[in-house]
């Protein structure tokens, strides 16, 4: 296979380079053949040589330098999987067709057992390196505390400027086999309350990067459990490790996992191991990791809140650039905006469901409006209020003479929203002849004029929407079932209004404004009783029936205020009673309305016909009123008796 450099984090993550023969240049400049724009990078990074004795990558005075497999280099040879770190990104080198995807190393989780006798345990508290003005203040400064101070320093400075968790953890374990003499090292981030790790990064500096780490279980759970550090210097003869068979396999000889603590929780764990019997891990190792894990525990919680910032920040952008008519912050239409804000760059076939009146339109209008083709028509036709020949005619138009009337040849809709969105309400009401010629413009994007002979191209985004089950319509043989399965892409389900009481007064006021300023009306305010009508009615007319409710309110009411009593009267009598309604006209309408409906149920012996009679009503008008009023146990009840 051709040598490749492949980016697996930070900004480069993803990006595959071919290595050619000769120089590859790596920057922040344009002018490298590898380029990204990365503050940590410098403009002119590294260069790497291909030559016939294999891989040479020099360091260019970088400012913050060059490091394979986490030890700066100024010039290196590199082997297969070398794990390379350049500013804010790690690249690994394929040399090999057989290798593992180096982008995630695999960590292992093995055996089970429960450790017996103790070993060294260091917790935060008694740590040396995070309680500088105690201890530490009056131990002698040894080469070797200078040494891991200024590491730790290092350390801290360097991931104290990623911003990007994956290349956070992959650059800190570079930096930790600076300072621990370890030949394994992996970083586990954990769901909280649990002992299986979320994520991992690792690093087999022996096998390299293809090969997966084994961590030992039996140590996770007790540095989880105890929220410590802990240290066995020699494994083979501690008891407390002498079943844990993944650690005699490897022949591990010594080994640490420190844990990863932010606000009393321990949100993950360092693991280090090495089967060097010459360098084993000591007390000072500890003491140090356990600082490492300190500042990298808050390194990677500032990252978090930063993507959260960051995912909320563009969340809010793409919102406010989301143009739209519609109105409500419910979690519904949140998922309805972010679903638009997805679907509207590209060109899919969008099915929109819903009940009627719950701006089925409006969304059809948001997608067009927020794609390429905004500039271009909306075109839009109800496929509900046409009968089957004039749909046709209006939908593709007809040729001059293709029927009795035809004197000129008519362009049709689809023809008129070329380069633009067509939008088919009520779909499911579409004659089944016409569902056929509708299915060609889906798949072949062409059709023909009544009357005419010849295929016309067409360049359109079809959307359609219906308030009724097609997966119905398709068993009782009224909807085409591959005509269906071409519409059904991308499908928005609109919420009906009881399902999003929230948005119910911020509609009301959006539409006291829009009424008010095309009827020439000032706005008037809701008042307490009229809010507490529209948020406790089921609204089964949805976002059309408010707007008329509103607007009825608005031209019939004679105060400055919008009351209870300037709704309309369906409306008011299918409110919930509260405990003040007997004290007001409203309440006492509607109380006399109930008692005298059981009267007259209760003399006909639940008998409706015969109770609308009595009061002087049309059946219908008394089963209306029954349901509105939330009687209709009460009618059963007195019809069962």
């Amino acid at each position: 296979m051709n040598p490749r450099l492949i980016g697996v984090s930070g900004p480069f993550k993803g990006t595959t380079l071919v290595v050619p023969e000769g120089k590859v240049c790596i920057g922040r400049d344009s002018a490298n053949h590898l380029w990204v724009t990365d503050p940590a990078l410098s403009r002119r990074h590294c260069e790497l040589f291909r030559d016939r004795e294999g891989f040479t990558i020099r360091d260019l005075d970088s400012h913050n330098g060059t490091l394979v497999n986490g030890m700066p280099v100024t010039e290196e040879r590199l082997r297969h999987l070398d794990q390379i770190s350049v500013g804010d990104s790690v690249l690994v080198l394929l040399l090999h067709e057989e290798a593992i995807d180096p982008r995630r190393n695999i960590v292992q989780l093995t055996e089970t057992v429960e450790p017996g006798r103790e070993p060294f345990v260091l917790r935060q508290e008694d740590a040396l390196y995070l309680h500088p003005q105690g201890v530490l203040a009056v131990l002698p400064q040894t080469a070797r505390m200078t040494r891991d101070l200024n590491a730790l320093l290092k350390i801290a400075i360097g991931i104290g400027s990623i911003r990007d968790r994956d290349s956070l953890e992959w650059q800190l374990l570079g930096m930790i086999f600076d300072v621990v003499p370890a030949e394994r090292a992996a970083v586990l981030r954990f769901d909280p309350g649990t002992d299986d790790f979320s994520s991992a990064v690792a690093w087999d500096r022996l096998r390299g990067p293809g090969h997966p780490v084994r961590v030992s279980r039996t140590v996770v759970r007790r540095v989880l459990r105890e929220k410590a550090g802990l240290l066995v210097t020699d494994v083979k003869t501690d008891q407390s490790l002498e079943m844990v068979d993944s650690l005699d396999e490897l022949q591990i000889k010594s080994l640490l996992c420190v844990p990863l603590i932010l606000s009393g929780n321990v949100i993950g764990i360092i693991y280090l191991d090495s089967q060097n019997p010459g360098e084993s891990f000591d007390e000072n190792h500890l003491q140090v990791m356990t600082a490492v894990a300190s500042l990298a525990a808050l390194a990677l919680d500032n990252v978090r809140t930063l993507e959260e910032l960051q995912d909320e920040n563009r969340l809010l952008r793409s919102e406010i650039n989301l143009e739209n008519n519609m109105v409500g912050g419910s979690a519904g239409m949140r998922q309805i905006y972010d679903r638009i804000r997805r679907v509207a760059p590209t060109d899919s076939t969008v099915l929109i469901l819903g009940e009627s009146g719950t701006g089925k339109e409006l969304a059809a209008r948001a997608v067009h409006g927020n794609s390429a083709r905004a500039e271009r028509p909306f075109v839009a036709i109800n496929c509900a209020a046409l009968t089957e020949t004039l749909l046709e005619s209006e939908l593709f138009g007809h040729e001059k003479g293709a029927f009795t009337g035809a004197i000129a040849q008519k362009k049709g809709k689809i023809e008129l929203a070329e380069g633009g969105t067509l939008f088919l309400d009520e779909i499911s009401e579409m004659a089944p002849s016409l569902q056929a010629k509708l299915l060609r413009v889906l798949q072949e994007r062409e059709f023909e004029r009544v009357g005419g002979s010849r295929a016309l191209k067409v360049n359109i985004r079809v959307i359609a929407a219906t308030n009724r089950d097609l997966l119905e319509a398709i068993k009782s043989g009224t909807f085409r079932n591959d005509l269906y399965h071409r519409l059904n892409v991308v499908v928005l389900n609109m919420p009906p209004l009881r399902e999003r009481r929230e948005d119910i007064l911020a509609l009301a006021e959006h539409f006291i404004v829009k009424i008010g300023k095309k009827s020439g009306t000032r706005r008037k305010p809701l008042s307490a009783e009229a809010r507490d009508c529209l948020l406790n009615y089921e609204w089964p007319g949805n976002v059309r029936e408010l707007e008329n409710a509103i607007e009825r309110a608005l031209v019939l009411g004679a105060t400055d205020t919008i009351l209870a009593e300037d709704l309309p009267e369906s409306l008011l009598e299918s409110t919930a009673p509260s405990a003040s309604d007997d004290a007001n006209y409203y309440g006492g309408v509607k109380e006399s309305k109930r008692r005298m409906i059981l009267q007259a149920l209760d003399q006909a012996k639940g008998n409706y016909v015969d109770a609308a009679k009595a009061l002087g009503l049309h059946p219908n008008s008394l089963l209306r009123l029954i349901r509105n009023l939330g009687l209709k146990a009460e009618r059963d009840k007195k019809s069962a008796s």
